[in-house]
């Protein structure tokens, strides 16, 4: 196999599939990434056989062939390469030689027979606006569990509800500690495999999201068997999908009641962080007090002081006193974009729900704390 290609586009095919490739090299062709040349073109492929990645970059393809080499030190080469085109030579026994202006690489390569079969996703795909589901990525990505041994709880669930003739998107993660929730009407039908749900790994998710920010417009998005897959013109990213069920969020979400504050979100955002440097390293626990148009919080720390801060709000309920957790307050606050956030606490002792002023679908939900 033989090909010319430009050492950037070269360079951003193999940046692509850095987070996908095994780390552990516990199956030494995982840390590989396969290239394809054929028809002026090259397709590289990575799988932890978890993730897999597969797109197509311009070539001048020589001769036609595939072979596999390892993916880390292919990329450390290409990127110190000066800017000029590169020669990728497959030769005997799975070598592969490398040349760029006056630099000469030999690098060691594996039977690209060895390499996991890609799945074939043939189905009747959905389109769907990147943006959104970009957003939807954003506001659940960072409360998905990272604890192994709750592994129903190591991605992002994702359902869809049809209402009426209409359909709403519903992306739900949770570690035990918060949850977060946020729907979107969707303008397309979906398949239904959509309405059972499925759980979606966060190492994939976490591709997803890098795999969005390279791409315009709308995407297409299947399902096949117990995978699910991401894909436009030149690119496709599939996943498998995680085996369990994901627990009943309904159950957990609290109603909106009468102890609702309206609370300006960078005030409160600015203030948490600063209160939180005196709070037990951890738990990061503060106090959250609640009285009329006033929100006061404090935190203490033996060996370091104490801290009070309060802000103006917008509440009329009852008084209360609760701590929660400031970092998961803080990355739920993070998450919003909008000025203002509802506050909503029932009493000293139930969760906390917290959701963007005017936007009742998307919802986070905090565990409340002892101090």
């Amino acid at each position: 196999m033989q090909f010319l290609i430009s050492r950037d586009v070269f360079l951003e095919g193999l940046n692509k599939v850095q987070g996908i490739v095994e780390k552990r090299h516990t199956i030494p062709i995982l840390a590989n990434v396969l290239i394809e040349a054929a028809n002026n073109e090259i397709t590289i492929t990575a799988t932890d056989l978890e993730v897999g990645l597969k797109s197509k970059y311009k070539a001048k393809v020589i001769d036609e062939g595939k072979i596999t080499v390892s993916a880390k030190k292919m990329y450390e080469i290409i990127k110190e390469l000066p800017d000029q085109e590169i020669k990728f030579n497959s030769k005997n026994n799975f070598w592969v030689e490398i040349k760029c202006h006056k630099s000469l690489f030999n690098l060691v390569g594996l039977s690209p027979d060895e390499f996991p079969k890609f799945p074939d996703i043939v189905l009747e795909k959905n389109s769907i606006d990147k943006n959104i589901l970009n957003e939807m990525i954003e506001k659940t990505l960072f409360s998905v569990s990272s604890d192994e041994t709750k592994f129903n709880l190591t991605g992002i669930y994702i359902k869809a509800n049809k209402i009426d003739n209409s359909y709403k998107l519903i992306f739900v993660s949770t570690d035990g500690h918060r949850l977060s929730m946020i729907q979107r009407n969707l303008e397309n039908d979906l398949d239904d495999r959509y309405m059972e749900g499925f759980i979606l790994p966060k190492k994939g998710i976490i591709e997803l999201k890098k795999l969005l920010e390279t791409l315009d417009g709308n995407i297409n998005i299947g399902i096949s068997d117990n995978n699910f897959s991401v894909s436009n013109k030149k690119t496709t990213l599939i996943m498998r999908m995680v085996d369990g069920d994901f627990p009943d969020y309904k159950r957990v979400i609290p109603d909106t009641g009468k102890n609702a504050a309206v609370i300006n979100k960078n005030l409160f955002l600015h203030a948490l962080k600063r209160i939180s440097v005196l709070s037990s390293e951890k738990s990061k626990g503060v106090k959250t007090s609640l009285k009329k148009d006033t929100l006061i919080l404090s935190s203490s720390n033996p060996d370091l002081g104490d801290a009070k801060e309060e802000i103006d709000i917008i509440y009329n309920g009852d008084d209360i006193s609760i701590g929660f957790n400031a970092k998961y307050i803080i990355e739920i606050l993070q998450s919003i974009k909008n000025e203002n956030i509802i506050f909503n606490l029932k009493d000293n002792i139930s969760p906390g729900r917290i959701n963007p002023e005017n936007d009742e679908d998307h919802i986070s939900v905090i565990m409340p704390m002892r101090l």
